[in-house]
């Protein structure tokens, strides 16, 4: 045994700032302004962390008296969140555009970069105050069009993205990554200040046993929503029943579903007939 593992520590440790330069390699005509923009967002990640970590001492809970673009109450944490993300995307001089859930328009319209990132600062922010797993979700973009950054650029497929992913808050940090070829997970090392590679290749189970969704608004799906809930409640042909876990942050749901297996559903209602975000959330989720 070397001396590294008889004291628990890993000198060869696959960072996540390795792993994305040992991606680039992959690109020889590559200006290393993708790696610029990662790491200045996992900065922004781990003062998020930080921040969530001493909420309660640094008088972070509550709300801030306004309410964001969707019309959902705006936390105190939630401003925080967001001006961390702006700030240190602004600051990598990579991105053309920032998209945030929290603000009605287009962030930083300008030529320094080529990338546009999309994200909801803190997905789950209802949940601060109980302390519930909560998390940041983000995409990213490059620039097609010359010029200024226009909605075209910005109202795309998430299969255009170069790169998708989730941070979450929650025993441990965790940033979930894709940047196409394959999920890996990374958990922050708070001894260090990096991310670890601690789950290559994550890929969901082709089989679960849990359905994830909020059926409070049982009332108000569609018929096709509401009867495809009831079979999974129901043994059906030799199949088990499914049990029900609903968490209400996207992000602690999603990554339960994909360790795991099973279904995360957000269906739309009569009241939001639209269902959840496309932008900020659903694209970079699927993706």
């Amino acid at each position: 045994m070397s001396d590294s593992q008889q004291y628990g520590i890993q000198t060869d440790s696959m960072t996540l700032q390795r792993f994305v330069l040992a991606e680039q390699k992959n690109h020889p005509n590559a200006s290393g302004d993708f790696t610029n923009l990662l790491t200045s967002l996992l900065v922004a990640v781990k003062a998020i962390s930080s921040a969530t970590q001493k909420a309660g001492l640094a008088q972070l809970y509550g709300i801030a008296g306004a309410t964001n673009v969707q019309g959902e109450e705006v936390k105190k944490l939630d401003v925080l969140s967001n001006e961390l993300m702006i700030n240190m995307l602004k600051s990598s001089y990579t991105t053309c555009a920032l998209v945030s859930e929290e603000n009605e328009e287009l962030i930083e319209k300008s030529r320094q970069g080529n990338y546009i990132v999309t994200f909801d600062p803190l997905d789950g922010s209802s949940n601060i105050d109980c302390l519930v797993s909560i998390g940041t979700i983000f995409g990213i973009y490059r620039k097609k069009s010359e010029g200024d950054v226009t909605l075209a650029d910005v109202l795309r497929p998430g299969r255009e993205m170069v790169a998708a992913g989730y941070a979450l808050y929650g025993s441990a940090t965790m940033v979930v990554l894709t940047t196409g070829n394959g999920v890996n997970g990374f958990t922050l090392d708070p001894s260090i200040g990096e991310f670890i590679l601690t789950h290559p290749n994550m890929k969901c189970k082709s089989k679960g046993s849990i359905y994830s969704l909020n059926e409070g608004y049982a009332s108000t799906w569609s018929k096709g929503i509401a009867e495809y809930i009831r079979t999974r409640k129901e043994n059906q042909q030799g199949r088990k029943s499914m049990g029900q876990r609903y968490v209400g942050s996207m992000v602690a749901d999603v990554h339960r579903t994909l360790l795991n297996g099973g279904i995360f559903l957000y269906p739309a209602t009569a009241t939001s007939p639209n269902g959840k975000e496309i932008v900020s959330r659903n694209s970079t989720i699927a993706s």
